[in-house]
């Protein structure tokens, strides 16, 4: 019996950002933007939606302006609670990645897990902070300290990497390790340096480790900062490398797929790379 998902990807532009609002105004339009399009995924039957990284703010880090860590919030917290109302009201699995705060000075880039109905399942905080080429987030970001954890959903089990981490195959390893049957990678990324890269590693690592990846960028330019554009083209790619399904480069854009994660045994009984892994001569890979 084939085990077919529905899922969904939003990709969104800023309605406000610095200096046409206060922080907590412009984190609300954001939110107020983007529900027509979960209200959209709930009456399409979308079983599994993620949104984008630090979905409901401006992506701030450009800058080095303190005054948007009162952006931060807790993880349970009033985002994820509202987020779980509209999970529960459609049976839908959602991924809400949103700026956690743990407690004065410990600020993390995090997705929070929430299942279908309603219950919030944990979080991921972004492992790998960049600190380079106008990414300025170590200003911002702690590293993650909860390692790679897989999800038990009430659809599929689900990992996820934000951003700067799909650079790394290490984690993207281990959460196949883990179990994960597809893993969410919510961005913000934009034109220029690794443009070419954005279609390169997430394939990689879905056909390296036989999983299903949903990738997540935004869409627009964001003023003040004028780090380049935001070039959309979320897509969904299966465990065989194969892009299957894209968003558009500059639109608000809800995209929904389906697909079967029967493939992933089909994948895995051909490419035994987890059968076939040399774990005992990867000593370099962890030394300090």
């Amino acid at each position: 019996m084939s085990r077919i998902i529905k899922s969904g990807l939003i990709q969104m532009s800023l309605p406000l950002t610095e200096g046409e609002g206060t922080i907590a105004e412009i984190k609300e339009a954001m939110v107020q933007k983007h529900l027509p399009l979960i209200d959209e995924a709930g009456r399409q039957g979308v079983q599994i939606l993620c949104l984008q990284e630090i979905f409901n703010t401006p992506y701030f880090c450009p800058g080095q302006d303190a005054s948007w860590y009162a952006s931060a919030e807790s993880v349970p917290g009033p985002t994820t609670e509202r987020m779980a109302e509209y999970a529960k009201k459609y049976s839908m699995v959602m991924i809400v990645p949103v700026f956690e705060r743990e407690s004065a000075g410990f600020l993390y880039n995090t997705a929070a897990v929430i299942d279908a109905d309603g219950t919030y399942l944990g979080k991921y905080r972004k492992n790998h902070i960049p600190h380079t080429s106008g990414f300025w987030e170590k200003f911002f970001f702690k590293p993650g300290n909860l390692g790679y954890p897989v999800f038990q959903t009430k659809y599929a089990k689900v990992g996820v990497y934000i951003c700067y981490d799909r650079h790394f195959p290490d984690g993207a390893r281990v959460l196949g390790l883990n179990g994960a049957e597809i893993v969410y990678n919510p961005s913000a990324t934009v034109a220029g340096l690794s443009q070419y890269l954005w279609k390169l590693e997430q394939p990689a690592h879905a056909a390296a480790n036989g999983y299903f990846m949903g990738c997540i960028n935004r869409v627009g330019t964001e003023k003040p900062w004028n780090l380049g554009k935001f070039y959309g083209t979320s897509y969904f790619v299966d465990p065989r490398g194969q892009i299957f399904a894209q968003a558009s480069e500059d639109n608000d854009e809800l995209l929904v797929a389906e697909f079967d994660l029967d493939m992933i045994d089909e994948v895995r009984s051909t490419w035994q790379f987890f059968r076939d892994r040399r774990p005992e001569t990867y000593e370099k890979l962890v030394e300090l």
